[in-house]
């Protein structure tokens, strides 16, 4: 009843009438005695009546009165007799009313040409009489056979009197014959099938209509090759050979249909890799890294492949939301920068918590250092700037400007006449290391809670720049290294970070170089939803984006969502 365009049950109709019927029927009185609570509360023990029910539904869609033939009796032609079949000479046939529609113009047309017909039946009556006295029966057949074949003779003649076409029009449809191709069609005609080499004819296997057809409709439904329409189609040629693959894969491809439904499908890289091309498109055009877009498809792949498909998802939605999860473990890795508890930590053994920031001209070091110098000062923390940006002109007036600005907002008097922030310059032209090892040392001494040195900006191709920086850090050993780049770039952040890091490898002298251990991820406001930046960087050094810049104001200091990210960057 639930599913009749899958399978047609031709006794569903007759089988609800009568269930209707006998639970009424049984259960008459009670409903009339108990109401509306006898529906609620009672017990309708029916369930042997459905069954007895039900199969004889069955047994009666199976079992048909086969068709009798009539007997000769039975039938019109027995009725008529050899006299209204025998035609006198002379007698002409009675001409057919064309006009159909008005039955009144039949009947009279009818009556007038019996009129006449009468008469001279009534003329030639004693010689049709006399006739048929001296004729046998066998002889007045014969005559009649002779005069049917005059008569058609005749009307053959006329009509092959009438003008002819000139060319008749063949049935069917001709092969096209290419120019180039084989003219011979034989060489290509295999309609006489063979059997073992030999034009025998297939043997025809007994098989029941209704059974065949059935099994052969299942089964070409089933693998998708027979529309639904043609199950109905009276002219299904059934073949042996279809025949028997009906046999064996009728049910098998059922199951697999219902299989497919219920959700079984494994997902194959040849299905993945249309959907894949075009979330890789879809990454470097939000700015991500080409090499890196083409690593993270390739990792997805490599997760799903054979992997079993939910019910109702595609092969688009579970390559989408395995990118997703991949993308949220990028952006939150193992090792987490906790600022605030190390600079705490840092109090315990009385020394001050030290910061180096690096990076490439120009991606806002100084501005981000004066963010991160307000956001320590709001938490309670002293702070001392190092100028050791002793090469761009005007860069110790930026810091000495920041320094006056944040004293404003955090006077002495605020904070129990303890100066909040200030800066250590030394003027231009000085070593960046030496300057900040004197900050280091001012700021022990003076109870510093946390020091941050600022560094000239340099490009990553700069091998004497390099080496001055991978110096600062050996000999100064700060608790926390950070790169500061600009969420504007993509291919090139990957760039920078891969040669900052080997730039600080190759230029330590220590053992166990120190490299970059976080980032501060700038302009983050300036790029809407293309945040490529912030994967790529990521994905290249495994370290967190500890700070992210949204403004200009001092309170424009995030820290990383991360699925505010990926959001970001998966929308279309």
């Amino acid at each position: 009843v639930g599913f009749q365009k899958i399978l047609t049950l031709t006794y569903v109709d007759k089988l609800i009438d009568d269930v209707h019927k006998e639970f009424r029927d049984k259960y008459r009185n009670e409903f009339q005695q108990k109401g509306t609570l006898g529906l609620l509360n009672g017990t309708f023990d029916f369930k042997d009546d459905f069954m007895r029910l039900l199969r004889d539904a069955e047994e009666s869609s199976k079992v048909r009165a086969p068709t009798v033939m009539k007997t000769f009796e039975q039938s019109l032609k027995s009725q008529k007799t050899v006299k209204c079949m025998i035609e006198t000479r002379g007698e002409k046939p009675k001409e057919k009313v064309k006009n159909k529609k008005n039955k009144g113009s039949k009947k009279e047309g009818t009556e007038a040409i019996a009129a006449p017909g009468k008469a001279s039946a009534g003329d030639k009556q004693p010689s049709a009489a006399g006739d048929r006295e001296e004729l046998t029966k066998d002889e007045i057949l014969q005559k009649n056979r002779e005069e049917f074949f005059k008569r058609h003779m005749k009307a053959g003649e006329k009509s092959s009197k009438s003008p002819k076409p000139e060319a008749q029009k063949e049935k069917g449809k001709k092969p096209r014959v290419w120019d180039l191709g084989n003219s011979n069609a034989k060489v290509l005609d295999y309609s006489n099938s063979a059997t073992n080499g030999s034009a025998e004819a297939c043997p025809v296997e007994e098989f029941d209509p209704d059974t065949v057809r059935k099994t052969a409709c299942w089964a070409l439904l089933a693998s998708g090759r027979c529309a639904p329409y043609a199950t109905r189609s009276s002219n299904l040629k059934v073949t042996p050979l279809l025949l028997r693959s009906a046999k064996k894969g009728g049910l098998g491809g059922m199951f697999g249909m219902l299989k497919g439904l219920v959700g079984s499908k494994s997902l194959t890289r040849e299905d993945m890799d249309p959907v894949l091309e075009k979330m890789k498109d879809h990454l470097i055009a939000k700015n991500v890294a080409a090499e890196i877009a083409v690593q993270l498809c390739e990792s997805v792949a490599k997760k799903l492949e054979g992997k079993v498909m939910g019910t109702f998802t595609t092969v688009t939605s579970t390559v989408k939301q395995a990118l997703q999860e991949a993308l949220v473990q990028i952006l939150q890795p193992q090792r987490r920068v906790d600022v605030l508890r190390d600079v705490m930590d840092a109090q315990r053994h009385r020394r001050p918590y030290v910061v180096t920031f690096c990076g490439v001209n120009g991606v806002g070091k100084s501005t981000n250092l004066a963010k991160i110098s307000f956001w320590l000062i709001e938490n309670g923390f002293s702070v001392l700037i190092a100028a050791c940006d002793t090469f761009r002109a005007g860069a110790v007036e930026q810091l000495r400007t920041h320094t006056r600005r944040l004293n404003a907002l955090h006077p002495p008097e605020s904070h129990g006449g303890r100066t909040m922030v200030q800066l250590y310059e030394k003027g231009y032209g000085k070593d960046a290391a030496g300057i900040a090892m004197e900050a280091i040392s001012y700021a022990r001494n003076q109870g510093f809670d946390v020091v941050l040195v600022d560094t000239a900006g340099r490009m990553q191709d700069n091998a004497p720049l390099m080496t001055a920086l991978a110096k600062l850090i050996a000999v100064n050993a700060p608790d926390l290294v950070l790169f500061v780049g600009e969420a504007l770039v993509g291919n090139e952040a990957v760039d920078q970070l891969v040669k900052f890091n080997k730039a600080l490898a190759d230029h330590s002298m220590a053992q166990t170089p120190r490299l970059i251990d976080g980032i501060v991820l700038t302009k983050f406001d300036t790029i809407d939803d293309k945040v490529g930046a912030a994967i790529s960087m990521t994905y290249i050094t495994s370290k967190p984006i500890v700070f992210v810049g949204t403004g200009q104001t001092y309170c424009d200091l995030r820290s990383l969502n991360a699925k505010a990210v990926v959001a970001a960057l998966m929308k279309a």
